[in-house]
């Protein structure tokens, strides 16, 4: 099966060359690599094009992180599609083996486990998930972004990322293919991505508040019933387990 792994980035000289040289070296080889740069303005473009197994390099202004997420969707040729964005790495040389064994007739999408790292590569948290279980999503449960690997004829069948949101969208996404379409999901109990803390989604109280509002939408639009109140307790423990 083709892979296609998709990168997003801007301004990450720092960081750029650590996930193309993760996806170089991973030991499963069919993988068209995407990257979607927002038009930075540092060496991001120069670096990536020191590395011919790149399918392609795209790097122009967008409307933030889901409308970058899908200018890579609409290029994607591979059977699966992931994404690990400029700062992140796979756990270890065979994460994608691992990923793709884990497909069959009975699958449309994987997730597994991933750790947090900081500036000196020193793991500082765990995201340790769980089988998908119906109803998960309203008790504030979702898998790791980054280790969630889906065929991209689900994604073709029930649509892309919502560039309406700037936060959750990657919730929104999972809420609507797995809750709602109940596609058929597979975990992973591995550890798959190493994922560096801090970014939009874990920067402060003020971005918890609006990731917070962005999931109340998400299931607005999907029109999911949800008790706000248990949501947020939910929330609350679910926070504590990465501590």
């Amino acid at each position: 099966m083709k892979v296609s792994i998709i990168t997003i980035s801007y301004n990450s000289v720092n960081t750029i060359q650590g996930t193309l040289e993760s996806v170089l070296n991973q030991t499963y080889k069919n993988i068209e690599h995407i990257v979607i740069d927002g038009n930075s303005n540092d060496n991001t473009v120069s670096i990536c094009k020191n590395y011919s197994h790149l399918f392609k390099i795209i790097s122009e202004k967008d409307k933030g992180v889901y409308d970058a997420f899908n200018k890579g969707l609409k290029i994607a040729s591979g059977d699966i599609v992931g994404f690990l964005n400029s700062d992140d790495i796979f756990y270890n040389i065979d994460s994608l083996k691992t990923i793709v064994d884990e497909f069959d007739t009975n699958t449309d999408a994987v997730f597994g486990n991933l750790k947090f790292y900081n500036k000196k590569n020193k793991v500082i948290r765990k995201w340790i998930s769980k089988p998908y279980k119906k109803g998960a999503f309203e008790r504030a449960w979702m898998p790791p972004h980054p280790t969630f690997y889906c065929r991209k004829s689900i994604y073709n069948e029930l649509g892309f990322y919502n560039d309406s949101f700037k936060i959750a969208g990657d919730f929104e996404l999972m809420l609507r293919f797995i809750e709602l379409n109940n596609i058929k999901t597979k975990f992973i109990n591995k550890n798959l991505i190493k994922m560096k803390a801090g970014g939009i989604s874990n920067s402060g109280l003020i971005s918890k508040i609006k990731i917070l509002e962005e999931e109340f939408k998400a299931f607005k639009i999907n029109k999911i019933s949800l008790n706000k109140f248990f949501y947020i307790i939910n929330k609350g423990f679910k926070i504590k387990e990465f501590l």
